[in-house]
């Protein structure tokens, strides 16, 4: 029987692995799909509970289906206008994107701002110093063992 072909793994592809099992790529992932996530909260956020209440304030005025006709024919929404191919201006998902930047950006910045006082307190603790190594404790032993014993006077 022939002996097995092995096919060598080519470098680029064990430097890939390395690069992608390293921490900050698995963090910066992580930090992606929770991103998601919150975006889609905000979303609902903005959509379904400010904007409501934004257009009660000003007059009923349904943000997501506020847009202007640039050329073609107006429908009863954005939506079938686009359908009806007709260009538009959508002020509504605009100013919804809009809110829902202002909301991410409030939320990253007080984020940034309790991280970095937790990193001042952890900055501001007194260090200690590190524990000796067993090596360096059976060193310091033997030292005090040999200052213990002192050569006879002469």
């Amino acid at each position: 029987m022939p002996p097995p072909v092995t096919i060598a793994e080519p470098a680029w592809l064990r430097e890939f692995k390395a690069f992608i099992m390293r921490g900050n790529v698995i963090d910066l992932a992580v930090g992606i799909i929770i991103g998601a996530a919150f975006t889609a909260i905000v979303a609902s956020v903005v959509e379904d509970l400010i904007n409501p209440i934004i257009g009660l304030l000003i007059g009923g005025i349904d943000f997501s289906n506020l847009f202007v006709v640039i050329t073609g024919q107006r429908q009863p929404s954005l939506e079938a206008t686009r359908q009806g191919g007709a260009a538009v201006l959508a002020i509504g998902k605009f100013i919804n994107a809009v809110i829902k930047f202002a909301i991410v950006a409030f939320a990253v910045f007080w984020l940034v701002k309790i991280l970095s006082r937790f990193k001042a307190k952890e900055e501001a603790k007194p260090s200690t110093p590190p524990a000796p190594t067993p090596t360096e404790a059976l060193l310091t032993e033997i030292r005090d063992e040999l200052r213990g014993k002192r050569p006879p006077a002469a």
